[in-house]
């Protein structure tokens, strides 16, 4: 059994490799299409967010899909059916992640899941097992995200190019905007972030003080003192003069470079605790039946080992193979500007934001891809590569077939092997 864990275990890290290499590139592909950072820089930046987030956070997604990846209930009689299972899964979406990525096709990852738990169980347990409902709402929002994405990441450009880039003066203009900016920034991504940043202070002030306060009020006020601080913060970097006494060059789009960055540091956070369990829930899963030789059917402890192996798979797979799909996202669809790719950023993280308040399963890649072609459609319809967008959307539709065939075909094998 030792040697399945450590087999496991390294199908793990190969998945959060894959992952790191093709999803990161929803959290940095834009700022380095647009130069706020360079490839390097950017690299950095999402390696130590992504890993922080994914070992702070990263447990409750994990036991969420460590316990709901398949029907427990269905293999409770058998639960080495389930182990098998578990390690196709993880094959499956590694080597289709990697076809992907070698491609510099962003897709997502959490389909490759659905797709591959749907193989297995199918070869597993009959057609029966499949949870239909779930394929078809991620069908459905396969069609909606990006639509939803594109139109938001057009209104918000549409109107920062009309009141500021357009404007004579637009210094003057974007100094008006700065606080609605950093409003609109703090607050969208303040409350997919800041909930769980502050969750800790939350229930020391309740069980440690003794004072009852809601749980969202310390997040409020949090966001609340970061926006009136980058607001008098960005005011002053806009006035930044050089040595000759000038404001320095382009003084708009560099500070929309800084804004965008700041947006891509969530992404990256938020992606690193949410999509490691889609590598990790397996090995957990597996982990705990070889604990106690039962299948998981409630929440379960994740140990901090598996947490911090998927964080290392996800910065060591963004470090080596991540910038092929940041080149595709950043600068194969269309050339991007700071303010452009801030547009985008926050269009990307509004769709998810309101999919997830709404119980929708979205891929943050579809979002992404979206929001900048809502860009394009604003700036020129004749600056978007559709040769690129062909090549995503067909990785995209072929997703869940793929890994679900993949799955299938590899269970049935195992099945053969060593039943």
């Amino acid at each position: 059994m030792l040697i399945t864990l450590l087999f496991v275990a390294l199908l793990a890290f190969y998945v959060a490799w894959n992952l790191g290499a093709n999803d990161v590139a929803n959290a940095m592909g834009t700022s380095v299409g647009s130069k706020a950072v360079t490839l390097k820089q950017a690299i950095i930046i999402a390696g130590v967010l992504e890993f922080t987030g994914a070992v702070l956070f990263g447990h409750e997604v994990t036991e969420t899909l460590a316990t709901k990846i398949a029907n427990p209930a269905l293999f409770a009689a058998t639960p080495q059916i389930l182990v098998t299972g578990m390690v196709t899964v993880l094959i499956s979406c590694g080597v289709w992640l990697q076809i992907a990525t070698s491609r510099g096709l962003p897709v997502s990852s959490s389909h490759a899941v659905v797709g591959a738990i749907a193989g297995f169980s199918w070869v597993a347990l009959g057609v029966g097992a499949i949870d239909w409902a779930s394929i078809g709402l991620i069908s459905i929002g396969w069609v909606l995200t990006p639509l939803i994405s594109g139109a938001i990441a057009a209104l918000f450009y549409s109107q920062i190019k009309h009141w500021i880039l357009d404007q004579p003066n637009q210094v003057v203009q974007l100094q008006e905007w700065i606080p609605w900016l950093s409003t609109a920034l703090l607050g969208v991504f303040g409350v997919i972030v800041l909930p769980s940043l502050t969750e800790p202070l939350t229930n020391f002030v309740i069980e440690q003080v003794g004072f009852t306060i809601p749980a969202y009020d310390i997040p409020l006020l949090t966001g609340a003192v970061a926006a009136v601080g980058l607001t008098i913060m960005s005011w002053r970097q806009l006035g930044d003069k050089e040595d000759k006494g000038e404001i320095l060059p382009n003084p708009v789009e560099r500070l929309f470079a800084r804004f965008q960055l700041l947006s891509a540091c969530f992404v990256a956070f938020a992606h690193g605790s949410n999509d490691v369990g889609n590598a990790i829930a397996p090995l957990a899963a597996i982990v705990y039946i070889n604990r106690t030789g039962s299948v998981p059917t409630n929440g379960i402890t994740i140990p901090l080992w598996i947490l911090i192996l998927g964080g290392a798979g996800i910065v060591g797979g963004l470090a080596v193979w991540g910038k092929k799909v940041i080149a595709t996202i950043g600068e194969n669809i269309i050339a991007l500007q700071p303010s452009s790719g801030f547009c985008a950023e926050l269009a990307t993280a509004t769709t998810i934001l309101i999919a997830s308040r709404l119980g929708l399963p979205v891929s943050t890649s579809h979002a992404l891809v979206g929001g900048v072609v809502g860009i394009g459609l604003v700036q020129n319809i004749k600056s978007i590569k559709f040769q690129t967008l062909k090549g995503i959307a067909a990785a995209w539709l072929i997703t869940i077939p793929v890994s679900a065939a993949l799955s299938a075909a590899i269970f049935s094998i195992a099945q053969i092997l060593f039943f």
